[in-house]
């Protein structure tokens, strides 16, 4: 009984908007825009927070990075006057760190990467690149990154030793100057500066957010002794204090270690050698890649929350309209709705009638939303090639909304529909 009835009601919902083409679509307009901006914005949305996880995951899911100060302290608030405050890292602070703990299995100093960035052309014969990063490391680099390769090797210990002028390039250096022609980079002498620097390995393209050219390949990377030697700072002076060159350091825990344990052994080690007491703050940053993560489900959250604040005003403004529409086939109606009573109609059959007939209107706009706003997804994504996301969740959650607005809106009229006394609407004209 109650399905044959629930299949009578659609019946009759699917003939109302069938009759009522131009009013119907009216109705669900708001609804098929507010829809539409919900699972069209979800799916870039999502894209975009794949594939920035991907780029952040590529720096290596363990990697600890110690900086003078970073993106978090901004973040959290810090003033960039008092950051401006804190004692610069050395190398010896590397060397500390790579002597004092017993979590710590491969320490990397970065120069060059933890401030300001180093930029230079590098030229390969006729031929040269835009102004790319360059930086020096230790040969633990490409272990704490975990970035592929692609050809060659990354220098080794004796190379940084003995300050060889070797470099691994990043992609883009790479389809630069040696792509085109189809050359093998490996074993040729580029030249960075005044300086020429034999080619031993090529890295593989980094994930970059939003599929963008980001300058995430823009880079050349080469022992930072030569780093040191070829920009003006002698080993001496770095290890004593580096004011002028930025210094980041990149520290991977040993196999079973938890990254908690290994954050709170390079904190304390920090801490003693910048002599803070027990209630001082850290004058230097231990971020990890979740450190990042978090920054951005903050911002990510806070959009998708703002998405659904606009695209609420669009489901209002069609619920509204669904109520309008609505009450006035209430009228339209009376006397069917008097015929009904008196053939034994019952107050909860008219009113789950009128109510199924709203949430059928605003899920049929709900459903025209998720096509739509799937197929503004598709062509964003074909067109400038930003990844997309459509996980089944968000068409659910298009449609509960849709439906949702069809009911909450749609009860006044139901209501009124149910409470009509039959005789007064039998004489309706």
């Amino acid at each position: 009984m109650r399905l044959t009835l629930f299949g009578e009601i659609v019946t009759m919902a699917f003939d109302t908007v069938r009759t009522n083409k131009m009013r119907s679509a009216l109705t669900v307009l708001g609804v098929v825009i507010g829809i539409t901006s919900i699972v069209g914005m979800t799916s870039m949305i999502r894209g975009f927070d794949q594939s920035l996880r991907d780029m952040i995951g590529a720096i290596g899911p363990n990697t600890i990075f110690v900086q003078r100060f970073g993106v978090t302290s901004f973040a959290s608030g810090g003033e960039i006057r008092d950051l401006l405050k804190r004692p610069n890292l050395t190398i010896s602070d590397a060397r500390a760190l790579e002597q004092q703990t017993d979590t710590i299995q491969l320490v990397d100093i970065q120069l060059g990467a933890g401030g300001p960035p180093t930029t230079r052309r590098v030229f390969y014969r006729d031929r040269r690149t835009r102004p790319v990063v360059v930086f020096g490391t230790t040969e633990n680099f490409a272990d704490g990154t975990k970035i592929p390769m692609i050809a060659g090797r990354f220098f080794n210990g004796t190379e940084v030793q003995y300050r060889k002028n070797v470099a691994v390039i990043g992609n883009s250096p790479h389809e630069l100057l040696f792509g085109a022609s189809g050359t093998d980079p490996v074993g040729k002498f580029i030249r960075i500066g005044s300086e020429r620097f034999e080619v031993v390995g090529v890295f593989d393209k980094r994930p970059a957010a939003g599929g963008f050219n980001l300058g995430q390949d823009d880079f050349v990377v080469i022992p930072y002794t030569a780093y040191q030697r070829i920009f003006g700072l002698n080993a001496v002076r770095v290890a004593r204090n580096a004011t002028f060159m930025p210094i980041q350091i990149a520290l991977v825990p040993r196999e079973g270690v938890k990254q908690e344990d290994a954050m709170a052994d390079v904190e304390r080690v920090m801490r003693i050698r910048h002599g803070l007491r027990l209630n001082e703050p850290n004058d230097f940053d231990v971020l990890t890649q979740d450190a990042f993560l978090k920054l951005w489900d903050q911002i990510s959250q806070g959009t998708f929350f703002a998405l659904i604040v606009i695209s609420s005003i669009a489901l209002m403004v069609g619920g509204i309209g669904v109520m309008a529409i609505m009450s006035i086939s209430v009228t339209e109606r009376t006397r069917e709705i008097g015929v009904r009573k008196a053939l034994g109609a019952r107050r909860s059959e008219i009113l789950f009638q009128f109510l199924m007939e709203a949430a059928f209107l605003t899920s049929l706009g709900g459903v025209i939303g998720i096509g739509l706003g799937s197929g503004l997804g598709w062509l964003v994504h074909v067109v400038s090639g930003f990844p997309i996301s459509l996980p089944w969740w968000s068409f659910a959650i298009g449609l509960g909304f849709s439906a949702s607005v069809g009911i909450f809106f749609g009860m006044w009229p139901a209501v009124k529909a149910s409470r009509l006394d039959p005789i007064e609407a039998l004489r309706y004209e």
